[in-house]
């Protein structure tokens, strides 16, 4: 008998994609799929179950099907279809606590992947210059979906400890893009014109939707000889982009915000529908965020194909051409650069976004 796969989260184009990649193992016998609300696109062989992961029926689906590997991706920082950030709250905190909960009280439960991002190292201006897996944050996130992740991670670590039977895989996703990405930073990097926040040029990575993927399919399986998918790991392509070069790939102009008042810009495409400029958001574009793939590499034996400016390739080819050559969009970036701060608006020095950080710039 081969392994009984559930996958949740099979709404959203990511978790389709693996549902689809996963039933080509052949260590699998069978998938199942799980989601609210039943997905749009196909999923090939697997068993679709439409189920609320809040609700305490996901635990009768594990005793159902002897499920024997979990993979959670219903962790997400944007809403599907109408829901809000209570339903997106809900579904990543409590739903993983549900789901957890269902899990420990499972007999057959072997192998459990979730899904987790950068973003619970925070965004402040005394970061290091590279996040570690072990590295403590300087200033935990406040709210919205950073702040989700940290719980979601923090319950991980207990259901690790009561379970320590059970295989567990966390793996921090830096920003993902592709052709079809599915965040509030694609929303943001899509607008026509980019809002930044001036005096500021963070540091960024990308991670490409096929890495995500294979990445995935190599934590659910068993581990390769020499390597452990077994901890928490970054998952990042290789080297960083600036958000100026983000914009000039793109050609797209920016208009520099003074940080005081990129709260109110950030309100009002809130409003408007525009885009989810939330302030984590606000302060990943402000101070950037760079980690070490070092255990990614070494531990897990994953190596990305697509590197941080091949991913956001692939994301500027799926976009089209922007409002302007990316050669104009250079050079009114490099004089905005090049303009003296105004007093009290924030030194350039400090902080891992200052203008002047380009170190491991690609």
């Amino acid at each position: 008998m081969g392994k009984v796969v559930l996958v949740t989260g099979v709404a959203r184009q990511l978790g389709g994609r693996f549902v689809r990649r996963v039933q080509r193992d052949p260590g699998v016998d069978r998938v199942i799929a799980v989601d609210a609300v039943p997905p749009s696109h196909q999923l090939g062989d697997a068993e679709f179950v439409r189920a609320d992961i809040r609700q305490s029926a996901i635990a009768r689906i594990l005793a159902e099907y002897a499920i024997d590997t979990v993979v959670h991706l219903d962790v997400s920082g944007k809403a599907l279809g109408a829901g809000g950030r209570t339903a997106i709250k809900e579904t990543n905190v409590i739903g993983t606590m549900q789901l957890l909960g269902a899990c420990q009280k499972s007999p057959t439960v072997q192998r459990l992947v979730v899904k987790s991002s950068t973003s619970v190292y925070g965004s402040a201006p005394r970061d290091p210059a590279v996040f570690t897996e072990t590295t403590p944050p300087k200033s935990l996130p406040s709210g919205g979906f950073a702040k989700d992740a940290v719980e979601v991670e923090g319950y991980v670590r207990g259901f690790a400890r009561r379970r320590p039977d059970v295989a567990v895989c966390v793996l921090r996703f830096a920003n993902i893009l592709g052709p079809h990405p599915d965040s509030p930073l694609a929303d943001y990097l899509s607008l026509p014109v980019l809002p930044t926040v001036f005096g500021y040029d963070p540091r960024l990575q990308f991670v490409h939707e096929d890495d995500v993927i294979d990445v995935l399919g190599i934590a659910a399986s068993e581990p390769r000889r020499g390597t452990l998918n077994s901890g928490t790991f970054n998952i990042a392509g290789d080297g960083v982009l600036l958000l100026s070069q983000c914009s000039r790939r793109l050609g797209k102009p920016t208009v520099p915000v003074l940080l005081p008042a990129v709260t109110w810009v950030g309100s009002a495409l809130r409003t408007i529908g525009m885009t989810d400029f939330s302030p984590e958001q606000i302060r990943l574009l402000t101070h950037g965020r760079v980690v070490s793939t070092v255990q990614m590499r070494e531990t897990l034996g994953f190596r990305p194909a697509f590197t941080t400016a091949e991913t956001f390739a692939e994301f500027a080819r799926s976009r089209g051409p922007g409002l302007l050559p990316p050669e104009t969009v250079g050079g009114v970036v490099d004089r905005l650069a090049a303009l003296p701060l105004p007093k009290g608006a924030g030194p350039r020095e400090r902080g891992a976004g200052a203008v002047q950080t380009t170190h491991g710039a690609r």
